[in-house]
């Protein structure tokens, strides 16, 4: 088997896709509030430094996905589970020596852009007609978030930059645009742009874990190539190969009961 990865969140969705796709390529263990049927779950909370650091003994990755992930959370859970369970797995991945986490940062952390500023509002709201030419697309260094749990995904990249500047850990933060359930994203203009295929997140994911250890810490983006894409690919390209095989078009049907960008 292959190098050992920790999953935070492993019982959620993402949690879910990389047992599906990763389970025969490296060798898995999670972290999660609730256990999960097919992998090895310690049952923890992540703000509890002292109950979560066994797991990470021997671990050579972990993929960081635990936090609650509502933008409209409260301040107070946004605290606990996704401003102290960073620092925690972080502190915890120092500790025991491991040698990379990859971060599940957001599309949430320059979420204001499309909700606030055109061309970028015209494409989340449809008006395709109104738009003349392509978004300069947003890069690792805009930042604007639309929440408590945008400004917490901020702050995960940012810690993620400090452990990396002070204690050698290596840190890959993914943008993740949206990761839905089915994986159809037809249901609205803002999901065509933000659209991470399944297949996409899993590939994603591997190439974070596989990149060279030269890439002591990055910001990377992960949508599918979607047509309505307003974040970089490129330079995510160049540092971790990452190459979408799934992409949207532009043709959407309004559905009843379909969950909201935020």
């Amino acid at each position: 088997m292959g190098k050992k990865i920790l999953v935070t969140g492993m019982s959620g969705q993402i949690g879910g896709i990389i047992r599906k796709y990763m389970a025969n390529k490296y060798s898995l263990s999670g972290i999660d509030k609730s256990p999960a049927e097919d992998c090895d779950v310690l049952v923890a909370n992540l703000d509890d430094l002292e109950a979560i650091q066994p797991a990470f003994e021997n671990i050579d990755t972990v993929v960081h996905l635990g936090a609650d992930p509502s933008p409209r959370a409260s301040w107070d859970s946004i605290l606990q589970n996704n401003i102290v369970g960073t620092r925690n797995v972080y502190e915890a991945a120092r500790i025991a020596g491991v040698e990379r986490v990859v971060f599940a940062s957001s599309n949430h952390t320059v979420g204001y852009y499309p909700l606030r500023e055109e061309p970028y509002k015209a494409i989340f709201e449809g008006r395709h007609n109104e738009i003349h030419q392509p978004p300069i697309p947003l890069n690792d260094k805009d930042l604007r978030p639309d929440s408590y749990y945008g400004v917490s995904k901020s702050f995960g990249e940012s810690l993620g930059s400090y452990f990396y500047d002070a204690f050698g850990l290596s840190v890959i933060c993914m943008r993740i645009g949206w990761v839905m359930t089915p994986d159809d994203p037809t249901f609205h203009p803002a999901a065509l742009s933000l659209w991470l295929s399944h297949r996409d997140t899993a590939q994603l994911i591997e190439k974070c874990i596989e990149a060279p250890e030269s890439l002591g810490f990055a910001i990377v983006h992960g949508m599918s190539n979607n047509k309505l894409r307003i974040w970089e690919s490129e330079i995510t390209k160049q540092l971790i190969d990452f190459d979408p095989q799934d992409a949207a078009g532009e043709t959407w049907t309004e559905k009843p009961n379909t969950p909201s960008f935020i």
